[in-house]
């Protein structure tokens, strides 16, 4: 029986790796995986029905919680975009020189994605750069710049990056501690690469059409360039919101989706109050209930077909297996980790850290140890290397139609060297900022 999931969970895995090809999306995969890992488990079993329903209500319990988190960040970020409030930063970027230019976009993709996520992050990026870099060629690089400092910065932050959420949720990491742990790591991941470039570097950034900057696609729902009253407002508030998450947790000791409900709550009642001479129809956009209806259901999806799919593994003791086996083979779990990194460039990070933190248990890894430490870097920044090996790269190879192979050897090295620069700044800081 054992043997009959772990083949369906595989094909599962395969059918969302290989999402483009076969051209089935990734969510049905994840959906079908999930439902039917825990129906063989029910069917072919010796373990009663009730005992099963209850490991099923305990799994989902934790798997909600992670769900209305990514509801509640995703809407946030969609309001403030609604009010164009992220105008208010990247309109202040004007420089001319491409070498200073990668420099400011680089560290505001990095410090946005922190507080933001680094694929809404990536995408708000692209469209600035499609004003400031007209030169094709020129922009690819930018392009792909952007996917590795907005995986780099959202490493480091508990909202950043849906994989670092997810342990936060867990409690595998605390969100103080891996902030201290992961930021300097995670600056050298896009430091190394930038100073490379700093010497290397040719061309310009094209030259300037006022049309074709007109003519950009902006992120925002709202009408064009036109200001929007509240976009200060909301930005405040947005951005006000998401940081007070994590203290919420640390003061209440309650799940994050409350404090991030809560964080939601309050734009939403500023949203209604903001303009209130609109009519109905032409408030909607503005309002939390019309960001409601542009966030990324197919993603929460995924997430729980996933996330279903690893917890019947969990629930079958097949993953506790699989570590045992990994502890055997490879006997050094930086290098088990370090492995799942490059992995995640090549399939889903959020399957890949679903089943590490199914494979080890808290009682012999306690929060804040090591190897949750070291995953939330390895697997947030490990998918730069790949276009296609994190949400922030499949997002801009849409946007901007890079071409995989163009990737693989323009920017590929560049994110390798990064994710192992930062990988051995973390093994060496980590004995003088351990926790246990």
């Amino acid at each position: 029986m054992e043997a009959i999931v772990i083949i369906i969970f595989v094909v599962g895995y395969l059918a969302i790796a290989l999402e483009h090809p076969i051209k089935i999306n990734k969510t049905a995969s994840a959906l079908l995986t999930g439902v039917i890992c825990w129906t063989l488990y029910a069917l072919l079993s010796q373990t009663s029905i009730a005992h099963i329903t209850e490991q099923l209500g305990e799994h989902l319990g934790s798997i909600s919680g992670i769900l209305f988190f990514l509801m509640g960040a995703m809407t946030i970020v969609e309001l403030v975009d609604a009010y164009q409030g992220f105008k208010i930063i990247t309109d202040r970027i004007n420089t001319k020189n491409p070498k200073k230019l990668l420099w400011i976009i680089c560290s505001v993709t990095f410090i946005l994605s922190a507080i933001l996520d680094n694929l809404t992050t990536s995408i708000v990026m692209v469209s600035l750069i499609r004003k400031l870099v007209p030169n094709r060629e020129m922009r690819l690089f930018f392009v792909g710049m952007i996917v590795i400092a907005a995986n780099a910065g959202g490493a480091w932050s508990p909202i950043g990056d849906v994989t670092t959420t997810m342990l936060w949720i867990g409690g595998q990491i605390s969100s103080g501690n891996i902030m201290l742990t992961l930021f300097l790591p995670s600056v050298v991941c896009i430091a190394v690469p930038l100073i490379y470039l700093q010497f290397t570097l040719k061309g310009d950034l094209g030259s300037y059409d006022n049309q074709e900057s007109n003519n950009a696609v902006d992120h925002g729902h709202s009408n064009g360039n036109a200001p929007v009253k509240g976009s200060l407002t909301m930005l405040t508030l947005g951005v006000g919101g998401l940081i007070s998450v994590p203290v919420f947790k640390t003061v209440t000791q309650l799940p994050p989706y409350l404090g991030m409900l809560f964080a939601l709550g309050v734009l939403w009642v500023a949203s209604e109050l903001i303009n209130p001479d609109m009519d109905e129809a032409e408030k909607r956009p503005y309002t939390a209930a019309g960001a409601l209806t542009r966030i990324d259901v197919p993603s929460v999806l995924f997430f729980l077909g996933i996330l279903l799919a690893v917890a019947a593994l969990e629930s079958m003791e097949i993953l506790h297996h699989f570590a045992a086996w990994l502890d055997t083979t490879l006997k050094d779990n930086r290098i088990i980790i370090t492995l799942i990194g490059v992995l995640s460039a090549i399939v889903d990070n959020v399957p890949l850290v679903a089943a590490s933190m199914g494979m080890y248990s808290m009682e012999t890894y306690p929060t804040d140890h090591m190897i949750w430490e070291y995953l939330a870097y390895c697997a947030g920044t490990g998918g730069s290397i790949l276009i296609i090996g994190s949400a922030a790269g499949v997002a801009v190879m849409g946007m901007e139609k890079v071409d995989f192979i163009w990737y693989l050897k323009k920017i590929a090295w560049l994110a390798a060297l990064g994710y192992f620069a930062g990988a051995i700044v973390y093994l060496i800081i980590y004995p003088f900022l351990a926790v246990h």
